[in-house]
């Protein structure tokens, strides 16, 4: 039997997500070096955007489909990708790890009997076998692993891998499933959020509150310099466990791992557990009055000093270059 890759894809409001596309750069470079031949699966009622895949890897897109599908539902799922795995014979299993991911992932793995490294910030080749590369110890060090199961299973952090279109966009080559009476015993049948407001596990620039910004009022100043960047508002622990902000902002080992092109840390102290949620930020900006706070030593630059001085001259100096 061929040999083949299965990279599932995630969808939200029937569009696939920024990260998905990540995963299938990473599957169409293991193809091309390994003979590989790829499968992506997305699940849901309607996908507007299913011809983008095909710029990105040149794969065969299963569209499973149901009208009760277009939420999360992990029983049907998981169902859903653990019998097209088997039948296919999918040797390599990929999947962002996303909120979404997260959850599925651990649930495919059991149903395959798959071994599983979650939260890949890098995978390499030797000899023809994938060296996976992840966060332990909070951030503080990096696990080498290699799977010796039968089926092989990773889990990606989002906005790590690039997301690397082809020279020439690939055939589109699209099944649509219908999937009859899925289980849907564990289901989502609500998504609430705030409209226009950015996700800070998939921005690629975050201004992120501590408690140096000394209340919820204040963060009107992190807002306003995170619009003329356009950017996500991020948040740390301290922040959301006080009720300042909702806990889809918080940002760390209990909150969203990210993974920005730029992160503003404006008085973060720099806790282990948020380092370890954000450290891999391309480049890291702090501001602290602490001058010796953990978080300038992660910092690509540093400011030390007052951020209610800093942030309004920084937010106008920003919005005069941009006119």
């Amino acid at each position: 039997m061929e040999k083949k890759i299965l990279a599932i894809l995630e969808q939200r409001d029937g569009k696939i997500k920024k990260s998905s596309f990540e995963t299938l750069s990473v599957a169409q470079h293991f193809a091309s070096s390994l003979e590989m031949t790829v499968d992506a699966v997305v699940i849901g009622e309607k996908i507007e955007n299913a011809s983008d895949v095909f710029s990105y890897c040149n794969c065969n897109l299963v569209h499973f489909t149901h009208t009760d599908l277009q939420l999360y539902s992990s029983s049907a799922y998981k169902k859903i990708v653990v019998e097209y795995a088997s039948q296919q014979g999918s040797e390599f299993i990929l999947i962002s790890n996303t909120s979404l991911g997260k959850d599925l992932a651990p649930r495919i793995a059991i149903g395959l009997n798959a071994g599983l490294v979650s939260d890949c910030t890098a995978l390499n080749l030797n000899e023809k076998e994938i060296i996976a590369t992840r966060p332990v110890y909070a951030g503080k060090a990096l696990h080498e692993v290699k799977l010796n199961s039968q089926v092989k299973m990773y889990s990606l952090r989002p906005n790590v891998f690039k997301a690397v279109q082809l020279e020439n966009k690939a055939e589109e080559k699209i099944s649509t499933v219908a999937v009859e009476n899925p289980d849907l015993s564990n289901r989502v049948k609500e998504i609430k959020r705030s409209e226009g407001k950015l996700d800070v596990a998939e921005a690629d620039i975050i201004v992120s509150g501590g408690r140096g910004v000394k209340g919820p009022e204040h963060f009107v100043l992190i807002e306003k310099l995170a619009e003329q960047l356009g950017a996500a508002v991020g948040a740390s622990r301290a922040v959301v466990d006080a009720g300042w902000r909702p806990h889809e902002d918080q940002v760390g080992q209990t909150g969203k791992t990210v993974s920005p092109s730029l992160y503003i840390a404006c008085g973060i102290s720099g806790a282990i557990q948020h380092l370890a949620g954000m450290s891999s930020s391309k480049y890291i900006v702090a501001i602290n009055k602490d001058k010796d706070a953990p978080i300038f030593t992660v910092a690509d630059y540093g400011i030390a000093g007052d951020l209610f001085e800093i942030l309004p001259v920084l937010t106008e100096e920003i919005k005069k270059l941009k006119s």
